[in-house]
């Protein structure tokens, strides 16, 4: 009746003994009947429960309340070195390791590395990377071993030439996924046909693309895996939409000023409906032949970290360059919006967002800012990450500093990462909202 949660040493009991034949069927001989039988019973971890000794009760007694975390605390904080132009990949190993569920992920020893070579399991040593960055020991970490093993499984990007941190995510982000097999034992993915691995359960999200026919108006919908969202800047060589000038906007908490392009004005742009011209004409399910139509992507499913990409390097036929465009991105960010199913509240690629949404199921938190300062050809990588609370620290390479929250909103911005603030769990007959992330 009071919410307060309730020791019961009997369901403790029948809880112990139901882990107990659990951890049986997975011993057992015959382990496709196991491993079967653990899903149905939606059990599938051999960690046994805690039973305290004495001196740990001793401990406990001595101290009663629990830590408090002050704005002094420093454990996750740590630097790392540069091996040569690897700038690129120490700003996305700070993002990474401070994204929260990853972090949790690790330091609870999930993993379960299921390669006939462990030592070139990059989720092995992301693992390890994690206990070395949380330790608490304050000099810079060597991420030698983790730039070997990108060579091995990127090997676009071996070598001591400057690359670009957004394709070192993503490559980052494929080899976790396609290491982390056996991490998703006993539990039931919500679509079958995708992993249920730790990667996508917090970076996947799903693009819907609707295909209008302008004859029949027959709409043709698939829906697209996707890791982050890619978003075309005001100067680049692809028209961008403008942003009715001059009205005011307070779209996630975003001020409209003249001149100031906003994370928003892009996300309206990505999501307006576009004319593919008489050039790009595509056969109609419905009329049985090739037609006009209009295309419009929108979000179906958000992910747990939204990843946001400014198309700041720009390679065309006539030239190469770096887009310096400020754009301001807000420290909330709602989605509502941007998604499939408020597109009736989108008319001509306009946004219409009611004044009183309070749909928290889609608003996200700003925890980590990659830049890029110089020029395409030279140039050099840090990040912004969220510590605790308020607390934003500026990460270059080995030296890290503290920043203020203006430091970090008046930063250029090349890859932002925002938290969803309040998380799902989904089962096959429930679907319930959870606590607050942040």
């Amino acid at each position: 009746m009071c919410k307060d949660y309730v020791y019961d040493k009997d369901i403790e009991q029948i809880a112990k003994e139901e882990q107990g034949e659990a951890l049986k069927l997975q011993t057992s001989t015959s382990t496709e009947v196991s491993q079967q039988q653990c899903s149905v019973l939606g059990l599938g971890e051999k960690y046994p429960t805690w039973e305290t000794t004495k001196p740990e009760l001793e401990l406990l007694g001595h101290n009663p309340r629990r830590r408090r975390i002050a704005s002094s605390f420093t454990i996750g904080l740590r630097g790392l070195i540069n091996l040569g132009n690897t700038c690129f990949m120490n700003c996305i190993v700070q993002a990474l390791t401070h994204t929260p569920i990853l972090r949790d992920f690790f330091l609870s020893d999930r993993h379960r590395c299921e390669m006939p070579s462990p030592e070139l399991c990059l989720v092995c040593e992301m693992s390890s990377l994690f206990r070395e960055l949380y330790s608490g020991n304050p000099s810079p970490h060597v991420p030698y071993k983790l730039l070997h093993l990108v060579w091995i499984h990127a090997r676009h990007l071996a070598g001591y030439r400057q690359q670009d941190a957004h394709e070192f995510l993503i490559a980052a982000l494929d080899v976790l996924h396609r290491h982390c097999k056996g991490d998703d034992v006993g539990k039931v993915a919500s679509n079958p046909n995708h992993c249920n691995c730790i990667i996508d359960q917090i970076f996947t999200g799903g693009l819907q693309s609707d295909v209008t026919c302008q004859a029949c108006h027959g709409v043709s919908t698939t829906i697209d895996p996707c890791w982050d969202i890619s978003l075309d800047l005001p100067g680049s060589c692809t028209s961008f939409w403008p942003m009715s000038p001059g009205r005011e906007s307070s779209v996630n908490g975003e001020s409209h000023i003249p001149g100031i392009t906003t994370l928003t004005d892009c996300l309206r742009r990505f999501t307006r409906p576009e004319h593919l011209g008489s050039s790009a004409k595509i056969k109609c399910g419905s009329c049985q032949s090739y037609q006009e139509s209009t295309k419009q992507l929108t979000m179906k499913k958000l992910p747990v970290v939204a990843c946001f990409h400014f198309k700041r390097f720009e390679h065309s036929a006539k030239q190469r360059r770096k887009i310096t465009t400020y754009i301001s991105f807000p420290l909330e960010l709602d989605m509502t919006p941007f998604m499939a199913s408020s597109k009736e509240t989108r008319m001509n690629g306009q946004l219409q967002l009611p004044s009183n949404s309070g749909n928290n199921e889609n608003k996200y938190s700003l925890f980590a800012v990659v830049n890029h300062q110089g020029t395409l050809e030279s140039g050099h990588y840090t990040s912004f990450i969220r510590h605790h609370r308020d607390q934003w620290f500026k990460c270059d390479d080995a030296v890290i500093t503290k920043a203020s929250i203006k430091d970090v909103l008046d930063s250029e911005g090349y890859l932002l990462f925002y938290h969803k603030q309040v998380l799902e769990h989904e089962s096959e007959k429930v679907k319930e909202m959870n606590t607050q992330a942040y």
